[in-house]
Parts: C-alpha cells; sequence; structure tokens
C-alpha cells in the first residue's frame, strides 16, 4: 500500500524488473503531478520565501539558524556564530577590523597611511623620516609577492614606484618584474634586501614620534609597519644631546632640511656599518681602525742628494725678495723621520733612487714655490683658476678616455677601435730611440716625423690610459725626467706597459676575469692600480708579471680607482654606490663610503691625504674624511651623465670637475654647505689664458698641423676672474684634409691662449675668438661674446631667445662653471703650478 510522506511528496512507485519500456499489455501507473517545493518554516511558521521567489539572504539566513540554535540550547555554538557573523556585510563578506587581516590590501593601506604621517610631519624630522620610505616599499613589495598576492603585488608597485625614480632607478628596474614568489627567490636584488636588515639612523625624537603613531595606528595598518621594522629593519636613535660631532644637533636638522632630503646617510643601506667603518657586522665596534696618512718618509740618500741640489741651485739663482729659498721650502715639506701617524719605506718598498729621481725631487720643489696658490673662497668671492681644454674633433665618439702627462707635453687617447693614439701638445715631432730605419721580414721601413703614435696590440677597445710621473726638466743637460711609461687596459681583459722611448709594448698583464675598467699609476711609480668587471681590484708592480693584492668586496664592477698620496692606501668604486678604502700593506679594507645615488665614475686623493672627493653618474660630488669616516659634505651642479674626473689643487682646498654635461666646475671643498639654489645658471665667456699664463691677455684661435690622427686636438682655455661662472668658447674648425696615418695634415691643434701661450706652441694660422672677462673685468684686446654652454651653463646674448633647459640643483660651493662647445669632458688635471688643463671630444 502507499501513503503520504510528510509534506505531500508522493512516493516513487515499485522498479519493474525490466529496464525496457513498458509492453503493451501491461497496466500504464496512474499519472502523478509533480511535488512542489517546499519552504522552510520561518519563526512564526510562515514561509521566509522573499516577494516573487527570490534567494534568501545571508542575513537572513543566519538569524535562523541562530534562533534555531539558541531553542535546542546549543548557547555557545550559538555565542560562536553571532561574534562571526557581526563582521559581515549583507552579502556575507567579511568586514575586517584591522588592516592586518585584509590579506595584500593590508602593506598598500599600511604603506599609504605611512606616507601621509610623513608628508604631513614637520620640516624638521621629514629628511631624515622619508629615508624610510624606500626599505619600507622594498619588503612590502617583496612580502605581496612572496605571499602570492599578484595583482595586489602589481598595484602596489605602479602606486609608489614614482617616488623612488630618481635615487634607485636600477633598484625599480631590476624588481619590476617581480610578481611570485619564485621571482621573489630567483631575484638578486631581492636576494640581498632579503637577506640583510636595512641599516637606517633616526634620531631619538623622530624615533618615538614614528613607535607612537604607529601605535596609535595599530588596527589602520600600524601593525603591519611595525612588523616589517622589527624583521627587516636595523634602526640606531642617535640622541642629539649627546653626538659630539654636532651632526645630531638642532642646527645641523635644519640645515639639512633645507638642502633636498632624499639623500642617503653614509652609514645607511644593506646591510649598513657604522659611519666609515668596513665591517658590515650589525654588532661590530664603532670604533674605526687608524689611520697612517702621513707623508712618506723619503729615502735618506735621495734626501740628502736633492739637498745638496736646492743648495747649488740657490747660488746660482738666488730668490726674489720676500721668497723662500729652495731649500726652505724643501725644509717645509720634507718628512724625515718615521711617526705612527705615516707609514714606513719598509712597509712599502720601492726601488733605490737614481739620478732622475733626484732631479725630479728638484724641480717639484722649484714649481711649488713658484707656483699660483689658490686660497679658498672669502665673501663670496671665487678664486681666478685658469683651465685650458683640448678638443678633439672628427672622433666619430670613438675616444674612451683621455690622459694628460705630468709635464704637460702629451696627452693620449684610448680608442674604441682597440688601439692608442698620443698626441705632442706642442705639435712637435715625438721620435723614437729606436734606429729610424729597421728591418722586418726582409724589408725596411722608415719611420716618418709626426706630432703623434699609434700604440696598437690590444684586441678590444681601450678602456683606460696612464701616463707614469714625470716632470718638466728646463734643463737639456740634466737627465730626462719625462714620461718614460704609458699603461693601458681594455675589453680584452689584459693591461699593457708601453714604452714612451721606443714606443713598443713591453709587458702585458693578465689576471682579471673580465673588461678592466680603470687603472691608476701610484704616486712614485712603480706600482699601479686596476679595476675591472670581475667585481675586484688588483695592485700590480711593474717588475712582477702577476698582480701583488686582489682587493674583494664589491658587489658589482670596481668602476673608478685611485692611490693615495703616500700610496699606503687605494680606493675603488663601484656600480653598488659604494666607495672603499684599502690597506696596501694586508689587502684588507679600512674604510666604507656610502651615500651616492648613482654609479661611481671618478675619485681623487686630496695631496694632503686627509680628503677623499668621489662622484657619481647622477651628478654629485662627496667629500669624504678619511680620518673620521664622515661625510663633509655634497656638492652638485653638474648634470646627469656622470662626472668623469676629478682633479685637487696643489693647497687641497680647490676642486675641479668635468664630464658628460660638457662642462668644467670648479669648487670650493672647504666651504661648508649651507643650503642649496635651484636655477639654470648662467656663465659668461672668461679671460682666456694657457697653462702657462695668468689669465690675462687677447684670444686667438691658433691652427697648427701638429695633429694627423682621425681625431684632430683643439686647445681652448678660458679663466674666471671672479665669483660668477665663465666659459671660453673655441671657434676653429678642423681641415677638410686625409692623408694616410702619419702623413696627414689635418685641422691641427687651435688653442685659446694668452699672451703667455698655451700648451698648443707654435701656430701656422689664427683668428679672433671671443674672449670676455667673468666677474666683470674684460680681457685686453678680446672681443666680447656671450656663449650658451650645454645643460644650460651659459647666458644668452639680450634679446636671444633662450632655450628652455631643465633646472639643475647647484650648491654653494660652486666657484664657477665652464661650458665647452658641445664638448663632454673626459679628463680635467691640475698642474703642479695649479692651472687646470681638461680634454674632450666634440659631439656635434
Amino acid at each position: 500500500m502507499s501513503g503520504q510522506v510528510p509534506g505531500g511528496a508522493v512516493p516513487p512507485g515499485p522498479r519493474s524488473a525490466s529496464h525496457g519500456p513498458p509492453s503493451a499489455g501491461m497496466a500504464m501507473p496512474p499519472q502523478q503531478t509533480p511535488p512542489q517545493p517546499v519552504n522552510p518554516p520561518t519563526a512564526s511558521g510562515g514561509s521566509t520565501g522573499t516577494a516573487g521567489g527570490g534567494s534568501i539572504s545571508q542575513q537572513n539566513l543566519n538569524s535562523i539558524v541562530i534562533e534555531y540554535l539558541s531553542k535546542k540550547g546549543y548557547s555557545r555554538t550559538e555565542a560562536m556564530l553571532r561574534m562571526e557573523s557581526a563582521n559581515q556585510d549583507s552579502d556575507g563578506r567579511p568586514i575586517y577590523s584591522r588592516v592586518e587581516d585584509s590579506g595584500g590590501e593590508k602593506y598598500l593601506r599600511a604603506f599609504g597611511l605611512t606616507k601621509t604621517w610623513i608628508d604631513d610631519n614637520l620640516e624638521i624630522y621629514k629628511p631624515e623620516l622619508k629615508r624610510l620610505l624606500w626599505p619600507l616599499f622594498v619588503y612590502s613589495f617583496l612580502n605581496l609577492a612572496g605571499d602570492f598576492y599578484p595583482k595586489d603585488c602589481e598595484r602596489f608597485f605602479v602606486a609608489f614606484k614614482d617616488m623612488f625614480a630618481r635615487e634607485h632607478a636600477d633598484d625599480l628596474r631590476a624588481l619590476s618584474a617581480i610578481r611570485l614568489p619564485e621571482h621573489v627567490q630567483s631575484n638578486e636584488i631581492a636576494k640581498i634586501y632579503r637577506g640583510n636588515k636595512y641599516r637606517l639612523t633616526l634620531s631619538s625624537i623622530a624615533y618615538y614620534n614614528l613607535v607612537q603613531f604607529l601605535e596609535s595606528k595599530e588596527k589602520d595598518g600600524g601593525a603591519v609597519i611595525v612588523h616589517l621594522l622589527q624583521n627587516h629593519f636595523n634602526i640606531v636613535s642617535v640622541d642629539r644631546s649627546v653626538t659630539g660631532d654636532g651632526r645630531g644637533s638642532l642646527a645641523s636638522v635644519l640645515r639639512k632640511a633645507q638642502e633636498e632630503g632624499d639623500m642617503p646617510a653614509e652609514d645607511e643601506g644593506i646591510p649598513g656599518h657604522n659611519p666609515g667603518s668596513a665591517n658590515t657586522d650589525r654588532n661590530a665596534p664603532a670604533v674605526l681602525p687608524r689611520l697612517k696618512l702621513g707623508q712618506m718618509p723619503m729615502e735618506q740618500e735621495l734626501m740628502q742628494d736633492v739637498q745638496a741640489e736646492l743648495e747649488e741651485e740657490d747660488v746660482k739663482n738666488p730668490p726674489a725678495e720676500g721668497q723662500n729659498t729652495l731649500v726652505q721650502e724643501f725644509e717645509k715639506q720634507i718628512k724625515r723621520e718615521e711617526s705612527e701617524e705615516a707609514p714606513t719605506r719598509d712597509d712599502i718598498p720601492y726601488p733605490p733612487s737614481v739620478a732622475r729621481d733626484v732631479a725630479m725631487e728638484v724641480q717639484r720643489i722649484k714649481e711649488h714655490r713658484d707656483r699660483f696658490r689658490i686660497d679658498g673662497r672669502t665673501g663670496g668671492v671665487g678664486t681666478g683658476v685658469s683651465v685650458t681644454m683640448f678638443t678633439f674633433h672628427n672622433t666619430h665618439d670613438s675616444i674612451n678616455c683621455l690622459d694628460f702627462s705630468q709635464d704637460n707635453t702629451l696627452v693620449a687617447a684610448g680608442m674604441e677601435e682597440s688601439y692608442i693614439r698620443v698626441w705632442n701638445l706642442e705639435g712637435k715631432p715625438i721620435t723614437s730611440n729606436l734606429p729610424s730605419s729597421s728591418k722586418h721580414g726582409g724589408m725596411s721601413h722608415q719611420q716618418q716625423p709626426s706630432s703623434s703614435r699609434r700604440l696598437i696590440g690590444h684586441s678590444g677597445p681601450v678602456y683606460a690610459v696612464s701616463f707614469s710621473p714625470c716632470i718638466a726638466n728646463p734643463d737639456p743637460n740634466g737627465p730626462s725626467t719625462a714620461a718614460r711609461y704609458l699603461l693601458s687596459c681594455s675589453a680584452d681583459k689584459t693591461i699593457r706597459l708601453w714604452s714612451l722611448d721606443t714606443w713598443t709594448n713591453l709587458v702585458v698583464y693578465k689576471g682579471h676575469d673580465h673588461p678592466v675598467w680603470d687603472l691608476k699609476w701610484g704616486p712614485f711609480g712603480h706600482y699601479f692600480l686596476t679595476g675591472a668587471h670581475d667585481k675586484t681590484a688588483r695592485l700590480w708592480s711593474t717588475d712582477h708579471i702577476s698582480c701583488l693584492r686582489i682587493f674583494v668586496g664589491h658587489d658589482q664592477d670596481v668602476d673608478t680607482v685611485a692611490f693615495h698620496p703616500n700610496s699606503a692606501y687605494v680606493f675603488t668604486g663601484s656600480s653598488d654606490k659604494t666607495v672603499r678604502m684599502w690597506a696596501v700593506t694586508t689587502g684588507n679594507p679600512v674604510r666604507l663610503f656610502t651615500g651616492h645615488v648613482g654609479n661611481l665614475t671618478a675619485l681623487a686623493c686630496s695631496p694632503n691625504g686627509k680628503t677623499l672627493a668621489s662622484a657619481d653618474d647622477a651628478g654629485a660630488i662627496i667629500i669624504w674624511d678619511l680620518a673620521t669616516g664622515r661625510r663633509v659634505k655634497r656638492m652638485r651642479g653638474h648634470g646627469k651623465g656622470g662626472i668623469w674626473s676629478l682633479s685637487w689643487s696643489v693647497e687641497s682646498t680647490i676642486l675641479v670637475s668635468g664630464g658628460a654635461d660638457c662642462t668644467v666646475r670648479v669648487w670650493d671643498v672647504t666651504t661648508p654647505t649651507d643650503g642649496a639654489q635651484t636655477s639654470t645658471t648662467t656663465a659668461a665667456s672668461a679671460i682666456v689664458a694657457g697653462p702657462g699664463g695668468t689669465g690675462t691677455g687677447t684670444g686667438t684661435d691658433a691652427a697648427s698641423s701638429s695633429s694627423n690622427a682621425p681625431g684632430s686636438a683643439t686647445a681652448a682655455s678660458s679663466t674666471q676672474a671672479g665669483g660668477g661662472a665663465g666659459g671660453g668658447k673655441s671657434s676653429g674648425e678642423p681641415s677638410a684634409a686625409d692623408k694616410p696615418d702619419g702623413q696627414q695634415a689635418g685641422a691641427g691643434i687651435t688653442s685659446e691662449k694668452a699672451s703667455s701661450g698655451a700648451p698648443g706652441g707654435a701656430s701656422t694660422s689664427s683668428s679672433t675668438s671671443a674672449a670676455a672677462a667673468g666677474g666683470g673685468s674684460g680681457a685686453a684686446g678680446g672681443t666680447s661674446s656671450a656663449t650658451t654652454g650645454a645643460g644650460g651653463a651659459g647666458p644668452s646674448a639680450p634679446g636671444a631667445k633662450k632655450k628652455s633647459g631643465k633646472e639643475v640643483v647647484i650648491t654653494p660651493d660652486q666657484i664657477s662653471a665652464f661650458p665647452t662647445k658641445k664638448s663632454p669632458v673626459y679628463r680635467v688635471q691640475f698642474t703642479r703650478q695649479n692651472l687646470v688643463i681638461a680634454g674632450g671630444a666634440y659631439m656635434p
């Protein structure tokens, strides 16, 4: 029998044994109506269905279940459900009361909250608090990718990356492809950040202010930032009241706030370190190793010979009234006894001195006494500095590097085509000590006299050249003090030593595994230093085929190197934006300088051995105190593209720089930075002078037949007479004549020079050049004109249209700027008489 089931549903009929269709002889079952859906009972016993048969809302369903649990007495379950349903919206989605519970969204909200708070903070705390944003950005971004939030990760990166484009362009480029955990594990930059804690120094007040804010905004994202600070930061809190160097004082903070506050501190970064210390251990003591920065004592026999020569010279040529004798000048400079402040000659062995060394020391004393003295800027009035600019034409961007010999007679250029060309700056023929006629393979070759020479041997582009130490000797009967050797390095991983007596290759040094970017001679010769793509620097001596020291520690290429004046230390600058100082005797790092935002492009140590200047491709120059390891100041004025050369005056008070922005700039190192001025700078054409002149006289262009290379050299000199910026303009054009190598007439060395003459020497034709006085004093006989320098460094004539240039921040340390005529400056060099020579290539 069949019956009704509860709810009115009709039970199914009995299943037939046959699975096929019913036979014609069997009776059909009675037709049944389909069952109707049954609505669940409500609290009042009615239906909960919405009008029109809609679905039940999540909120109503929760209420039904809670009432059911209450009737049944399940109080604990009812309480739990009530608590959980209270944090849901009408559609059942969770409502988060804490930001850290919102998944990937928490990092966007927390970072935005912190950024807004810093932007609204007091101006005196903004510079140091803004330093938090970059590491917070990196670690938040990496956590989003590591926790598998690819969409939130991309949103976060796009929303905030523009804040750091100027300072961290390279890191942003490396991080831009990260979206997944696998990317974090394989990315080199990500591994560096996640494997180390980011060191940051904050004043105590700023740090406590930050902590209080994060605690007050715990549910709004403060807890997320606190978690990042605990796990990925090493924050050093500094109390202003106990800082002895004044860096944490209120005046220092206010001055820093007036400057552009987006530059890192000298101890900030990954993994961070105590200021100046090369020990990156978090628990390392703040004590720095003591340095021996004093002058290297002179060899006893050499000292006696030099003193005897100077006494004889004083008898022949007595000094002028009020001028020191050469012996007195020697007594002031020489270091007779050894001390703890200087290295000993036993620490760094050198070959015994010869007659050439005596002649060089005597001439060095003469030049030091008779030099043009440069004092620091006083009262805002700039120091007069002469600059002679040699410009190479028709190079087709093939010159990679330049170097001038210290006797100001030769210039060498490393070429992209794997050879080196050397010119005589006076246009004189370059001779060889080898017989002029020699036989090679049964054939006789006659070498034609020429003012330039090619050195062929490298199999890759030449990236750096360096002349051995030398000095001009006016005595033709004395021993030769001219440059005897030239070093070069190349993409072929080798360093070559060339003889300038025979113009042949003497030695090929091999050791680097990748292209060699830079090299420098030691201050006394014999030793030289190289830096390469293999992240190492190496110390060599000319009498050893293999290197003596390998300096390992940089994370990326070693792009530039330099020696300390006493040769006891060397400096290396890298693409990892750090500068390291190494002890030659042990090979260990003794200082680490961080604070650059670009790749290091130039280094120079002051002649007194106390200060280091470093420059980067972002246009900044930083002055470092070697004893304390602290940053003295940052100087800016160059445009972007790289500062490629630095050089110090004899007194260590003036620095000159040149780079890709086609300017030579003069800086006052002793004046502290009080602020920054933003402007499009203007400069007047300056008095024209050569290295032998004083900056007064007529300006002329002189063309001579001294160049026979694919690039013909042009010398243009300019002198700043007063406080503003000055610049000279060369109007010489190269000749169209093309002849075979060794016989090409070329355009010659054209120069703007003073009455005393530039190194350009003899001239065969001349044309009037424009020369005007910077600072208000005109050059005698000069035609006044105004030139517009590259990068917005030159003035425009009245009524002329002014080009719209990008504003460049120029610090008050800049004394003057000399714009060139579309010629990036590859090399600047102070002579021993405090005049400046510079070289570059014309890029129309």
